[in-house]
């Protein structure tokens, strides 16, 4: 069955077997230093704070990448990758840290993903990686170790849109930037490959069919009717037909009955005393062979394919790749599927596929929307979701597991939004936004998650100071269990300390607590409608 995961790809890739993956496309997170929330506005066209984590991809050199960066020899070693390469990505990193930090967190956030993709591609699989100028070159140098330079097949050049120069005319310093770069690798030299072809446009077909036959149709006579010399003599060819015999010392290229039918439809121009000449018809063309500067698929604008993401990619450049380097019934993998173009278009393909995102917000609206209106399948019958907790054990699982991913849960289940920071960062883990009368920007209320089973009173004592440092109009305690009975009561009185807020003539308690159980029953913290929460999506994801 089809799945849609939830998770860090990194961790969900772990977990699957070896070299089950027919196609790889990924579109991950660019270096830009660019943060997108483009999917989040309001219905008033207002972006939530540029505090949220919604598609970030800032890069620091924090501590689990510092980890990273140091753990990656091994990694690599185990992977069977040259000692060479490991030494060069040693030197390499060491210069990057003192010239681009920011590019080497970015690569070594990558690097340990991309070799877990080399592991999951059959051995005539592809993996096609797209990128813009800020960091190709340096991933495809990567990507030359971990697949070996040997496998690397292409550099597609995607002309996205018109280019265009930053500041005016006249102050512009660089040429527009108005493409993308998908970076082609094999598994290995034989791999699944079919040509693709494009239609021609009008001026080109007038030009390579410049002749106009009584019934309209677009012809030219480049295509011979009878055998070259090269081609020798064919002793089954060489027959008269309608006087002329052999046109050629070697004979025809068709057969009697095949020139017969060609004959019929107006195939052949007779010349007298010369040989005829064979129609090939513009109608029959199967289109010019695509080379590696794509320019004929535009960017999504508008529509009903356009889902709000600032990085959304159209499905016709989903079905070119899958076209190209899988068949029907092969795995297609997406490991930032984001708004799933390319789980639509390798539906429509009639290909197998898997996708993972990192933000339950896009797992929910990629179901709602993408899955089910747009594909019209249903979950459990046509795919199934895995990484989202359904039970008390599965969230305690999650935590044990990754901690951090279980925060990240826990939040955007709430339908809240996760702060940036995987650091401590004063008892913010995240926030619910919500509108409220009187306010030009979005309020919020902040969220602590607590996955550990000894949740004190100085934690809500400590929440309570961030509400009222932060002046929120609202704190939020989500904890793994339900507080037990004396407790919930001591909590009780300290939350009604903080008070309440109005809105639209309805009291909220300014704090509030929820349990992991409770989450997963329903419940959510008593706030104004949530900027988060769409319940089209939650009832059609989760009835």
């Amino acid at each position: 069955m089809n799945r849609l995961y939830y998770g860090d790809c990194l961790t969900i890739m772990q977990e699957l077997p070896s070299e089950g993956v027919d196609l790889i496309y990924l579109d991950p997170p660019f270096n830009s230093n660019r943060a997108y929330n483009a999917i989040y506005k309001d219905e008033t066209g207002r972006p939530l704070p540029d505090q949220i984590e919604a598609f970030c991809d800032l890069w620091t050199l924090d501590e689990a990448r510092e980890r990273a960066i140091r753990t990656m020899p091994v990694l690599m070693r185990e992977a069977g990758i040259a000692d060479e390469t490991v030494e060069f990505w040693r030197f390499w990193m060491n210069a990057l840290r003192e010239t681009q930090p920011r590019m080497l967190a970015y690569l070594s956030y990558m690097v340990p993903r991309l070799v877990e993709m080399r592991r999951l591609l059959r051995r005539t699989g592809s993996l096609y990686l797209h990128c813009d100028s800020t960091a190709s070159h340096y991933i495809k140098v990567m990507l030359d170790g971990i697949f070996g330079h040997d496998n690397f097949r292409d550099e597609v050049v995607w002309q996205r849109a018109a280019g265009r120069a930053k500041g005016s005319q006249h102050e512009a310093r660089t040429f527009g930037r108005d493409v993308d770069y998908i970076l082609h690798y094999s598994r290995a030299e034989r791999h699944t490959h079919h040509a693709v072809t494009i239609p021609l446009s009008e001026d080109e077909a007038a030009e390579k069919f410049p002749h106009v036959d009584d019934q309209g149709r677009r012809y030219n006579t480049l295509v011979p009717i009878f055998c070259s010399a090269s081609m020798g003599a064919r002793p089954n060819l060489c027959y008269t037909y309608r006087g002329v015999t052999n046109p050629h010392p070697s004979g025809w290229r068709v057969s009697r009955e095949r020139l017969e039918a060609m004959d019929a439809n107006g195939e052949i121009i007779w010349r007298e005393g010369k040989a005829p000449l064979r129609k090939s018809f513009a109608e029959d063309y199967r289109g010019k062979p695509l080379g590696s500067l794509w320019t004929d698929i535009p960017n999504v604008t508008g529509g009903s394919e356009r889902m709000g993401y600032a990085t959304q990619k159209p499905i016709a450049l989903m079905e070119r790749i899958i076209t190209a380097s899988s068949k029907k019934g092969d795995l297609v993998l997406d490991p930032f599927c984001g708004c799933a173009s390319t789980l639509e278009a390798a539906h429509r393909l009639e290909r197998r596929w898997m996708g993972i995102d990192i933000a339950i917000h896009a797992v929910k609206r990629v179901a709602a929307i993408r899955l089910g209106e747009r594909c019209e399948l249903k979950q459990g019958e046509d795919y199934e979701i895995r990484g989202v907790p359904r039970t008390l054990e599965g969230a305690q699982d999650l935590w044990s597991r990754d901690k951090y991913h279980f925060q990240k849960w826990a939040v955007e289940e709430v339908d809240g939004f996760v702060t940036t920071k995987r650091t401590a960062d004063g008892g913010i883990d995240g926030r619910i936004y919500f509108d409220m009368p009187d306010y030009r920007d979005l309020q919020s209320m902040v969220l602590e998650v607590k996955g550990g089973k000894n949740v004190t009173i100085a934690d809500l004592r400590a929440l309570h100071s961030v509400l009222e440092r932060e002046e929120a109009q609202m704190a939020g305690l989500i904890t793994m269990e339900p507080l037990p009975d004396r407790k919930r009561q001591n909590f009780g009185k300290l939350m009604a300390e903080a008070g309440e807020v109005e809105v639209h003539h309805r009291p909220y308690s300014r704090m509030q607590i929820l349990s992991v159980p409770e989450i997963l029953e329903g419940k959510r913290f008593d706030t104004p409608w949530p900027m988060g929460r769409q319940s089209t999506v939650r009832r059609k994801l989760f009835n």
